[in-house]
């Protein structure tokens, strides 16, 4: 719980501050006063300073953030969200009203191109340190219990069938195929074998999030009966056992492949479990006797308690090496996919084609978050630029209050040739204050509903 909450305020801290950093340097860069820089809403926390006119403030609600500048008109309007505070008295070549209509949205805009930035870096920096290890295994193991309705047409594939292309791609790698089944954007998935194997066809609608994950599930690579990497004090590497043994039999029974240890291993908490494997040649049997550990089912989700070993097949990637020009690249592709992915289900959210119920808040975010930090650093920063994407997407919105809405305001003054009334603009935004706080209401019974199961 302490890790999930931790790694919950790092990522929303993360990406909220370089979202307001934008405005504050795009303010500066352009003269306009900022006498308040706060990550947060609401009172201060005792984290606060004034340095060179303004003041830094971490607030007490930790789900949003404001860059405060310089402006008579809206003087008073945002003193509520402030906790109170007052403005001080700055002169008219710094108030936001006085600057050419440009500069404003460029102001306004420098949020929402921070927080691109930032994703496109961490995803480039993530290419460029770590590359690209793709896992070559394209042969597939189909587990029926778990195949959602929709796809039982697999529920026909040999174990140990190979699949050569997905949707016309070739399956170079397992890569290929898992991203192919978890792209939401792709409604009917074919899979092509090796072979004088029947092509098969699966429509599964992108808005099925639920059955998206159970065919992510049933649909399995098949690797060999090979130990790869251990977990430190798991009974695996307790019992002897060696990354590169080649395991030929469990419990006496010969084994075909790696998968072939899993249900045994799961239902076996507390037995001893009989591994014969085959060392430079020579025989050798090991006892393990797995350890209880809570997992996802992979049905519903929910957690569940499974024996587990601690131990991975052993797999021998295919790593590419990104230089600058090819990190950059792969980042702006990540970059690409998140705002194709992001269109794709505001667009289905408002035709009706995609759940309400697939919105997630803060309490999402929180679990997910912890989830990363539980796999490691990589990704929990590949989680949180995507958030930053997501935050640069939503803060786009036409809704007043947020920057979109503001852009909005600034483009009906640029065609009227003066700025709207200010009363009509604050009205708006008491209208857009609205529309938010619904959206919260109803994201956090969303993740409420989650918690429980319902």
């Amino acid at each position: 719980m302490l890790l999930t909450v931790l790694a919950f305020l790092l990522v929303l801290g993360v990406v909220i501050f370089v979202h307001e950093l934008g405005h504050f340097l795009a303010a500066k860069a352009v003269g306009i006063g900022v006498p308040r820089f706060s990550i947060g809403f609401g009172p201060a926390t005792p984290l606060r300073a004034t340095w060179r006119g303004t003041e830094y403030v971490v607030a007490w609600l930790p789900l949003g953030g404001y860059v405060k500048m310089a402006s008579r008109e809206e003087q008073e309007a945002m003193a509520g969200v402030e906790g109170g505070a007052t403005e001080p008295e700055y002169p008219p070549d710094q108030l936001f009203e006085s600057k050419p209509l440009l500069a404003r949205m460029l102001v306004i805009s420098a949020g929402v191109i921070m927080n691109v930035l930032f994703a496109w870096a961490a995803y480039a920096g993530l290419a460029g340190v770590l590359g690209r290890a793709e896992d070559p295994t394209t042969r597939v193991a189909v587990d029926e219990t778990l195949l959602p309705e929709r796809a039982r047409a697999l529920a026909a594939v040999p174990r140990g069938a190979q699949i050569v292309r997905v949707n016309g791609d070739t399956a170079r790698s397992w890569n290929v195929v898992f991203n192919a089944i978890a792209d939401a954007t792709t409604p009917r998935l074919r899979f092509d074998f090796a072979g004088d194997l029947d092509p098969v066809i699966v429509d599964v609608p992108g808005t099925d999030t639920d059955d998206r994950v159970a065919l992510l599930g049933a649909v399995r690579p098949l690797y060999p009966p090979v130990i790869g990497p251990m977990s430190p004090g798991m009974p695996a590497a307790e019992s002897g056992l060696e990354s590169g043994d080649s395991i030929i039999a469990l419990n006496g029974e010969p084994v075909a492949a790696f998968n072939d240890l899993t249900p045994v291993v799961e239902a076996s908490v507390g037995d001893t479990v009989l591994l014969t494997v085959l060392r430079r040649g020579e025989e050798m049997v090991f006892a393990v006797v797995p350890v209880e550990r809570t997992v996802p089912d992979p049905t519903t989700g929910e957690d569940t308690q499974r024996g587990r070993i601690g131990v991975d097949p052993l797999v021998d990637y295919i790593r590419t090496d990104y230089g600058l020009v090819g990190a950059i690249g792969a980042g702006a592709g990540r970059v690409w996919d998140d705002l194709g992915l992001i269109w794709f289900t505001l667009k289905g959210i408002v035709t009706g084609s995609v759940s309400r119920r697939e919105l997630g808040g803060p309490i999402l975010i929180g679990q997910l978050a912890g989830q990363m930090a539980r796999v490691g650093f990589a990704p929990l920063l590949a989680f949180m630029a995507m958030i930053s994407v997501n935050l640069a997407v939503i803060n786009l919105l036409p809704i007043p209050v947020l920057d979109g809405g503001h852009l909005v305001f600034l483009l009906a003054e640029g065609v009227m040739g003066r700025p709207l009334p200010l009363e009509w603009r604050m009205r708006l935004i008491q209208v857009g204050l609205v529309l938010i706080l619904a959206l919260m209401i109803f994201v956090f019974r969303n993740d409420i509903l989650r918690l429980v199961g319902a």
